[in-house]
């Protein structure tokens, strides 16, 4: 079995955002922290050197069992990229809501948080972390 190369890791989350050179993408970085600590329930937890996650569950393909984030994000350089694992197929209805985002297979990059609807994203947010929660129930923190 190939284990997946982002990993869990004990990295101070508080340390990396403090490490964000554009200051506006540090304070996006840490309301997101707040917001996906809020509407989680969970910890935040580096998974390799640049993604915060959220929670954790275990799936099956054809490397074999592996384990992931249920949600997080990452502050990029040249974006904030939010991680929906289930991607965005049901959800089309809430991202016209929030503004200028754009899409790939399960993330969502967003500009500048304060370029979008925030109470749009937040609902949105809500939704996609009920979603995953039911989608693998036996989820760990």
């Amino acid at each position: 079995m190939t284990e997946i190369k982002t990993q869990p890791t004990q990295y101070d989350v508080h340390h990396f955002l403090s490490t964000i050179d554009n200051e506006v993408r540090r304070k996006d970085a840490h309301t997101l922290l707040s917001i996906f600590t809020e509407l989680t329930g969970y910890k935040p937890v580096m998974w390799g050197s640049a993604i915060i996650g959220f929670g954790q569950y275990q799936y099956q393909n054809s490397k074999g069992i592996n384990k992931w984030m249920l949600t997080g994000f990452s502050p990029r350089k040249q974006n904030l990229s939010l991680y929906i694992m289930q991607g965005f197929d049901h959800y089309q209805d809430y991202l016209r809501d929030i503004g200028n985002v754009k899409t790939a297979k399960s993330c969502l990059y967003i500009n500048r948080l304060d370029k979008i609807d925030m109470e749009a994203l937040m609902i949105f947010l809500q939704k996609s972390i009920i979603d995953i929660k039911q989608k693998y129930p036996d989820h760990t923190s």
